[in-house]
């Protein structure tokens, strides 16, 4: 049973971890803190490499990893400022259990959470379509939340993919992203979108739902403890009444 969890900061700040705490508190019985961006607390000399180590090299090659020296000292660049990083995903599970090894030797129990938001994008390598697929979060200990994962994982309407393809071959080019968005009709997360925290929410919960019972997700596609595959199903999950289905509103229901 998870009694203690803990939630790092993650360098963006449209993803609020105090207002995540505050939510998450009311809604389960373990005492929930704030802390430092992870990396910023247990960062060390090995990370950077560590990093480099995770890194895909291409959508559809299992093996990850580029450690020459420049990724190495792009990955000490994006430790120390993470806001410069971006354009790379990671092993999902190969930062997970990294980062796992730095993890204060007293606090590994299940009884307490550790919940990373990350600013880094995530993915999972699919052995049934033999590519890797982005991810929101990727749960166990610890859990990471990727924000940006929020906005690139999902997929987003049809209409904003068609829309990217009629204005290819008109023009030869893809347009530019902010164009699409105001071009497209239909609900779904952006980058700096201003709902980010109260989408996170269904996410964080689902890292210490995870640890407590086992259950990765809920089939249930209004709950927030739904995995929608699609950015319309995310808004409908997280954003819409009610929060859960009648199953977990019995474990998280705050009426």
């Amino acid at each position: 049973m998870v009694e203690q969890v803990s939630l790092y900061r993650a360098p963006t700040t449209e993803a609020d971890a105090d207002a995540l705490a505050d939510w998450l508190s009311d809604r389960i019985g373990a005492t929930v803190t704030v802390r430092d961006r992870f990396c910023s607390l247990y960062a060390d000399d090995s990370l950077a490499e560590e990093f480099a180590e995770t890194r895909v090299l291409s959508p559809h090659d299992r093996e990850t990893g580029n450690t020459m020296l420049g990724i190495v000292r792009y990955e000490e660049r994006a430790l120390d400022d993470p806001e410069r990083a971006g354009g790379v995903l990671y092993d999902g599970l190969g930062v997970q259990k990294r980062l796992g090894t730095r993890l204060p030797e007293d606090e590994r129990g299940l009884d307490h959470a550790h919940i990373i938001l990350t600013s880094r994008v995530l993915g999972t390598w699919g052995d049934h379509d033999g590519r890797w697929h982005k991810r929101v979060n990727v749960l166990g200990q610890p859990a990471l939340v990727s924000v940006p994962g929020l906005y690139e994982a999902p997929a987003k309407p049809e209409a904003y993919y068609k829309e990217k393809q009629k204005h290819a071959m008109l023009s030869g080019g893809a347009p530019p992203r902010e164009v699409l968005e105001e071009q497209v009709e239909g609900d779904f997360l952006v980058e700096d979108d201003p709902r980010t925290t109260d989408v996170l929410n269904g996410y964080v919960l689902q890292a210490v739902h995870y640890l407590d019972t086992g259950e990765a997700f809920c089939e249930q596609e209004h709950c927030r403890l739904a995995n929608p595959h699609r950015q319309p199903g995310v808004i409908e999950a997280q954003l819409r009444e009610p929060e859960f289905c009648e199953r977990h509103t019995s474990l998280y229901g705050t009426d």
